[in-house]
């Protein structure tokens, strides 16, 4: 068995790459890559607006004790995400305006947490995006083992160190570091398409026309009709 462990290092996707999935957006990057990656819905922004990309820095933690959070400061560069994850499900603050401070004072720019955060009002104030299960002022232990830069899997998306995380008001989807070129080529692919399509829809055209959709409405048997039909006594 593979012990718990804190790894310093790891790589990272190019920055250019990750700014242009920024660009696009949670909705456009989990088009662009075949509709994966995509968190829980669970996983909301604490607040509006925030709309970041980075490196996955991750952290696997014992329920309700945010020790290896702590450990994981160290290892965070600038631009990074800390994504936290459970060994089990719980909903704690394991992150409050005080270790969102440490954070960002060594370059993190926000966090991804599968449980919840406290201090909620002062991490929107600081400007530190959040998207998490919730906002729960139940503190944590730390005196459980877990690890740093490991692995880690939120909902069914496995997220390894170093792949990339884009978040906004959408949610959050994880994008592989290994593909993330290809896939910030695809999404930008998509918007070009996107570009005509709405100015098709601008001008008026239907969308029931543009996409085809009439022979879809014909084959499940729907019908148009001009009036509605009286009704029987």
């Amino acid at each position: 068995m593979t012990r718990q462990r804190v790894v310093r290092r790891f790589e990272r996707p190019d920055e250019v790459v990750v700014s242009g999935l920024a660009d696009l957006g949670v909705a456009t990057v989990y088009e662009a890559q075949a509709k994966t990656g995509l968190l829980p819905a669970e996983i909301r922004p604490i607040q509006s607006g925030a709309s970041i990309a980075g490196p996955a820095a991750t952290v696997l933690s014992a329920p309700g004790d945010n020790l290896m959070v702590h450990a994981a400061v160290e290892t965070v560069e600038k631009g990074d995400i800390l994504v936290i994850a459970l060994t089990q499900p719980a909903l704690h603050g394991m992150v409050g305006d005080l270790l969102a401070t440490s954070l960002v004072a060594h370059g993190c720019v926000g966090l991804v947490t599968d449980s919840a955060v406290r201090d909620s009002a002062e991490l929107v104030g600081m400007s530190f995006p959040v998207w998490a299960r919730g906002v729960y002022s139940a503190g944590t232990t730390k005196s459980s083992p877990g690890s740093v830069n490991v692995p880690v899997t939120i909902g069914e998306v496995e997220i390894a160190p170093g792949d990339v995380i884009v978040a906004d008001d959408d949610g959050v989807v994880v994008v592989a570091r290994s593909g993330s070129a290809a896939v910030l080529e695809a999404g930008l692919s998509r918007v070009e398409k996107e570009y005509e399509t709405r100015a098709r829809l601008e001008a008026g055209e239907l969308g029931v026309d543009f996409y085809g959709l009439r022979r879809v409405i014909d084959e499940l048997g729907i019908v148009y009709l001009d009036d509605e039909p009286e009704r029987g006594p």
